[in-house]
């Protein structure tokens, strides 16, 4: 209630607009929402609540109805349990720097009610998901549909289960679903993005040319193709790298977890490929910075900033099928010329945190690891942005030699670490 109170007055000094309210569909959601809309309303903000909505959509429908901001409740693909909220400026994007930190300063403020006569009005949209629905069919171009085509789709008991299957049904598609019957505790509870393998069985069982597995808010995308082999983001942004070429302005941008098969597969199609820390807000940062519209994450979070303002799986989705209409291919033969590298990464925790960027025995440890893969091999150590952890990934073209590289580097982390206590 204070953040939203925090916000709505950030706000209100701002202009005029009402603030969106959309949520995923896990349990606490119906908790946040009302005590989020108190403290917009306290504040002299209206509100529209949007009730179960995808991410993507919530960020659409902030900028098409002129709202001046957009807000999410969810915990994307976290279980149920878990819960966050998320701000979108009235462009469809991130917050601007200054207005968080506005609103980070009036948190410390004590919360006060404007006068009765100026509290802010609430209503719902209650064609918010028909709005979406067609907004992303919208999204396809070349003029292709997909009568004939037969889809799986796993919806993670998240925000998509009423949207989706409708996007895809009205495209001409038969449609077999699972995991669309939220009940408020089953959202990514083995189903989804992340857990993909009951997807992988519908698509076998159901004969379908292709599955599609949304995580809970819809903005992360994983794929299975016809032989029911699983299609992670970084072939998803290859397969939409090979629609349109020339829109991509010279380059994609992946992260430096992405596989270095993905990029030689992106420069064989005369692109550069450019990587960014991991987490999607970097990879908007720098799609931004070098004006260029296609980048992701092997998470599955697709930003094609030619369709949309932020990552949305249903729209990544859609592009891909129309890359197979397109190019004439099943989902297997389009990203079959990939060759993925051996990549294997460690957690090692840390009971205390070190700086791994200036530790000189870490250091040496990673340029021998570089010496010994050569140009065909990548050393990543990273810290986790949510638990005290690094991150050791190797990746090379041996997997044998890939595993001994990963083993020794964390054993040299956790030495460095034990040292340090």
């Amino acid at each position: 209630m204070k953040l939203g109170w925090a916000a709505g007055r950030v706000l209100a000094k701002k202009g005029n607009g009402p603030v969106l309210i959309g949520k995923d569909t896990r349990i606490s959601g119906y908790m946040f929402e009302s005590a989020l809309e108190a403290g917009l309303s306290a504040a002299g903000v209206d509100i529209r609540l949007l009730g179960p909505m995808p991410t993507p959509g919530i960020a659409y429908l902030t900028k098409n109805t002129r709202a001046q901001a957009g807000i999410v409740i969810s915990a994307s693909h976290n279980p149920f349990y878990d819960n966050g909220i998320k701000f979108f400026s009235g462009d469809g994007t991130k917050l601007p720097d200054q207005v968080e930190h506005e609103i980070e300063d009036e948190l410390n403020l004590p919360l006060l009610s404007v006068h009765s006569r100026h509290l802010g009005k609430a209503r719902r949209i209650t064609d918010a998901p028909r709005r979406y629905i067609e907004f992303c069919k919208s999204k396809l171009h070349n003029n292709v549909d997909f009568n004939g085509l037969r889809i799986a789709v796993d919806c993670a008991n998240g925000a998509t289960y009423h949207i989706a299957p409708k996007v895809f049904e009205e495209l001409g598609a038969e449609v077999f679903l699972h995991a669309a019957t939220p009940d408020g505790l089953n959202i990514n509870d083995e189903c989804g993005a992340t857990s993909p393998s009951a997807l992988q069985a519908l698509v076998k069982e159901s004969r379908a040319d292709v599955g599609i597995a949304l995580d809970g808010d819809g903005d992360r995308l994983i794929m299975v193709d016809e032989q029911g082999n699983v299609i992670d983001g970084d072939d998803i942004l290859y397969a939409i790298a090979q629609l349109d070429t020339e829109k991509l302005n010279g380059a994609v941008v992946g992260t430096v977890m992405s596989n270095l098969g993905l990029e030689h597969a992106i420069k064989d199609l005369q692109l550069d490929f450019l990587r960014a820390s991991v987490g999607d807000r970097y990879v908007m940062e720098l799609l931004l910075k070098e004006k260029l519209v296609l980048g992701g994450e092997t998470s599955g979070h697709i930003i094609n900033l030619d369709r949309t303002t932020t990552g949305d799986g249903i729209i990544a989705a859609l592009q891909v099928l129309e890359a197979m209409k397109v190019n004439e291919k099943k989902l297997s033969e389009l990203v079959g010329t990939i060759t993925k590298f051996p990549q294997i990464m460690k957690n090692v925790k840390l009971q205390k945190k070190i700086d791994i960027a200036s530790n000189n025995e870490i250091l040496d440890a990673i340029k021998d690891a570089e010496n010994t893969l050569g140009d065909s091999g990548r050393v990543v150590l990273r810290p986790s942005g949510t638990e005290p952890l690094v991150r050791v990934m190797v990746e090379g073209e041996n997997h044998q030699q890939v595993e001994t590289l990963v083993d020794q580097l964390s054993t040299k982390v956790s030495e460095v670490v034990e040292k340090s206590l």
